[in-house]
């Protein structure tokens, strides 16, 4: 049972997960600390919403699969 409906589509969502994996590894090579961990975080959020196909922000701003959300 889903309590929310997909409102992104198959490749922004790939792209979604591409891109936080990618943001989450380079925060760990490039930054230290606590500020690679805050970043790390932030990119895993971003693959997470890929992964289960809902961007709250997206719903937010009205912007869903086939025009409406």
């Amino acid at each position: 049972m889903a309590f929310y409906r997909k409102n992104i589509g198959g490749l922004h969502q790939a792209v979604r997960v591409a891109l936080g994996i990618a943001v989450a590894i380079a925060a760990f090579v490039f930054l230290t600390g606590v500020a690679a961990w805050l970043v790390a975080l932030g990119g895993a959020g971003f693959a997470l919403t890929g992964l289960v196909g809902y961007c709250p922000m997206c719903a937010m701003a009205g912007i869903g699969r086939g025009g409406v959300s």
